[in-house]
């Protein structure tokens, strides 16, 4: 609150310092053309230094030795005695870059996303495989589980089946030849 109070007289003092410098046309125009001077100044001195960049720029192109070595081809020369033809070759270049550039990314992006896009393809396809290559052997192993349990019980049952057989047919000569026996017997 001290503060306050002591610092409101203080910028009243100075906005009314400042009214009374510009109160007359003279003042304010002065003003306006001391800002517009420093402006200027600023300016040029901006100016000064982006040319005195500039310069240095071109002389460690020119000094650069793959531009020498450019210089000494015959198209080096020729755009060198061709100031335009440089000037619209270099143009083109330099305008033609982000357009070049866009598409290879472009390119870039499109051949990542299609290997990107095969390796998917091919891990679904190798995931269908796998399934189909899982079920076929599962009913292999399905079948020759149920060939194999009807061989065992043909291994099984046919020599029991050869042994009865056998019996039977030792019997059943031995009923017949009884019977037929017995048939002529009676006659």
């Amino acid at each position: 609150m001290l503060l306050k109070v002591w610092s409101e007289p203080l910028i009243l003092t100075a906005l009314s310092f400042q009214l009374r410098r510009f109160d007359n046309r003279t003042g304010i125009a002065s003003c306006f053309s001391q800002l517009r001077c420093e402006t200027m100044q600023r300016s040029s001195r901006l100016v000064q230094q982006l040319w005195e960049r500039w310069t240095s720029l071109v002389k460690n192109l020119q000094e650069d030795p793959r531009v020498a070595r450019l210089m000494t081809t015959r198209m080096g020369q020729y755009l060198s005695s061709h100031p335009f033809l440089a000037l619209t070759l270099l143009m083109f270049s330099v305008m033609a870059a982000l357009p070049v550039g866009i598409f290879f990314t472009f390119a870039l992006v499109t051949a990542v996303i299609s290997a990107t896009g095969f390796v998917f393809i091919e891990v679904i396809l190798l995931i269908v495989g796998g399934l189909t290559l899982l079920s076929i052997l599962v009913g292999v192993a399905l079948f020759s589980l149920l060939v194999s349990v009807v061989v065992n019980g043909l291994i099984i049952s046919i020599p029991s089946q050869l042994k009865n057989y056998a019996h039977w047919a030792k019997n059943g000569v031995n009923q017949k030849t009884e019977s037929e026996t017995s048939g002529l017997k009676e006659l």
